[in-house]
């Protein structure tokens, strides 16, 4: 009997180790409702076809900005990408920014061998005969030393670029139902403007796939 309670009070000690609590329950149920969007700006999101793109700046690199914005959103196949405001789905607005700056590097390096050589010599003569005689001696000696360096030095400038865009993507009627903010000094195969266009489209694609049941293949 008394193995048979001892096995009860086991077994219910790990059934509630085990159970979530109703605490934690309702903590991962509010870190699931925080994450998901509004369902209203989710609809509108979704919904999304034909995007027009507004004006960033009338000073050069705006534009440019701008005109690489269109081309990633064409090359994308999700959008069309109209010229007539009144038939977009959404407008994409933004701020773009690009800056030059100059980099400057340097490189020395230096070497540098000695050497040094010395020899000596010497001799002792004597002669000694009936109490008397006489000792002479000479000694000779010579040093030499050798230095060689060499150093080596290049400098070089380096034009970095430095792009930044922050853009909203705004439903027909004014609610702003997407926003990003990217930056990008290059990528390898292109420049600042064109990698940062790139990021901002390849972020609105990421959160309308996390929309959909299934990512399209």
């Amino acid at each position: 009997m008394t193995n048979l309670l001892l096995s009860v009070v086991l077994a219910a000690g790990l059934f509630q180790a085990s159970a979530p609590s109703s605490v934690q329950r309702s903590q991962s149920a509010t870190s699931g409702a925080e994450n998901r969007p509004d369902p209203e700006i989710a609809a509108k999101l979704s919904g999304v076809k034909r995007i027009y793109v507004d004006s960033f700046g009338d000073d050069p690199a705006s534009k440019q900005l701008q005109a690489m914005v269109v081309n990633a959103l064409a090359e994308s196949k999700r959008f069309i990408v109209t010229e007539n405001k009144d038939k977009a789905d959404a407008v994409l607005k933004g701020t773009g920014l690009e800056k030059s700056a100059q980099e400057f590097h340097a490189i020395s390096e230096g070497t540098a061998v000695g050497t040094v050589a010395a020899a000596t010599h010497g001799n002792v003569n004597g002669q000694i005969s009936n109490g008397t005689g006489s000792i002479t001696g000479s000694s000779g000696g010579s040093a030499r030393s050798e230095n060689l360096a060499a150093s080596d030095s290049q400098a070089s400038t380096e034009t970095v670029n430095d792009a930044r865009l922050a853009v909203r993507l705004v439903s027909t009627d004014g609610d702003v139902i997407w926003t990003t903010t990217k930056e990008s000094k290059g990528a390898k195969y292109k420049g600042a403007s064109a990698d940062v266009a790139d990021q901002v489209v390849k972020q609105l694609l990421w959160d309308l796939d996390k929309l959909s049941p299934t990512k399209p293949e």
